[in-house]
């Protein structure tokens, strides 16, 4: 037999573990493959939940973020440790994920080593270098590095093919994060503690209609924020509703929701959710008030209907299958689209029911096999 295949796994923020775990848990079950894993600890916290309750232990970790870190300072710190950790292990192929600063400097440490890059959900385009940002652009070089690109959905596909990547290049996966949610629903339903943490909130908020909302786009510091949290307030001045609102780490976001939203009785303002205890939320809540990419694609396939604060996304799909609505920031838009949902039946059933465009939980087995392939091809 030879030697498996050196895959170095580089991830650093809490999506990415989210997205990347299934493809660790699938190379690492494979005996063609020897993994090894290098967290950036982008986001340090957030990416040691899904550590923790996924059981990666990562052979290399850089913990490199800082308090107020620049885009410039972390970039430089990223590629440069990277590039250390890469001479070390020597791998036969790197596997990054998305759209990250450590996703960006992976591929590109990587590329300077001339060692191939695969990209996990690639092809991802809004088309406006500025939202997301710095996230398009992160992506859109990753692309012109990789050596494979596993593209979530079909549309994707045709972005890559629009950009004239060579089509035998290209492979359509579905997207990995449905295969996390079903790895943890499974566990969830063996081990109810897991998700337990949310049972006085379900308690004090039983029989009103759950709001569930996530928010920590950079484009959206500022006024973006101010409008969020205004329509927040009317949201929660609804009898009928309630809002749970893990609110990010970012003082950006903190600052601002503190301020306008601290004390309301339908508004619980929690600390950020471990994995368990977000696939929980996402049980419970009836609609998902988002700006983040990863709900767009997760809330669908609970059938849950998504309503995205951004004027863009780089997940078209849900938009025209019908499971996610662009709405923006704009305070009276917001508050006018959950009432809607909430008001109108038919409405609600026709997001709540659309096809979930992003995946059938299988995609890592897909990825594990197209990398064997791509290897035995090469051998």
């Amino acid at each position: 037999m030879t030697n498996p295949a050196r895959i170095l796994v580089i991830f650093g923020t809490r999506p990415e573990a989210i997205k990347l775990f299934p493809v660790v848990h699938a190379l690492k079950a494979d005996p063609r493959f020897e993994c090894v894993v290098c967290v950036s600890a982008q986001h340090r916290q957030m990416l040691d939940q899904v550590l923790e309750i996924s059981g990666i232990v990562p052979d290399h970790d850089l913990d490199v973020m800082q308090p107020d870190q620049t885009l410039d300072a972390l970039t430089a710190n990223l590629l440069t440790g990277l590039g250390k950790v890469m001479d070390a292990v020597r791998p036969d192929r790197v596997i990054v994920q998305g759209d990250t600063a450590t996703a960006m400097t992976g591929a590109l440490a990587a590329y300077y080593r001339k060692v191939p890059v695969d990209h996990v959900e690639a092809g991802l385009r809004s088309y406006n270098i500025y939202h997301p940002w710095p996230e398009e652009v992160n992506r859109k070089i990753i692309g012109a590095m990789a050596s494979l690109h596993f593209a979530p959905t079909t549309t994707s596909e045709a972005a890559l093919l629009r950009e004239a990547v060579d089509p035998a290049r290209v492979h359509v996966t579905g997207n990995t994060v449905i295969d996390a949610l079903h790895w943890v629903s499974a566990k969830i339903a063996a081990e109810p503690a897991l998700a337990a943490g949310l049972a006085d909130l379900e308690a004090k908020f039983a029989g009103k209609r759950i709001i569930g909302v996530t928010s920590h786009r950079r484009e959206n510091f500022g006024e973006g924020m101010e409008q969020i949290a205004q329509a927040i307030r009317q949201i929660a001045a609804r009898p009928d509703t309630a809002v749970i609102f893990p609110v990010h780490l970012n003082p950006n976001v903190r600052r601002v929701m503190n301020e306008r939203l601290s004390g309301l009785d339908n508004v619980a303002l929690i600390e950020p959710l471990d994995y368990p205890h977000f696939a929980r939320l996402l049980n419970i809540a009836e609609i998902m008030l988002t700006d983040s990419g990863g709900v767009q694609e997760e809330a669908p396939a609970l059938g849950k209907p998504v309503l995205v604060m951004r004027e863009t996304t780089e997940r078209p799909e849900g938009v025209e299958a019908g499971t996610a609505k662009l709405v923006g920031t704009d305070a009276a838009r917001i508050v006018s689209e959950i009432s809607t949902l909430l008001d109108d039946t038919e409405a609600y059933e026709t997001m709540a029911r659309a096809h979930n465009p992003f995946g059938d939980g299988q995609s890592s087995r897909r990825i594990v096999e197209l990398l064997a392939n791509e290897i035995g091809q090469q051998a």
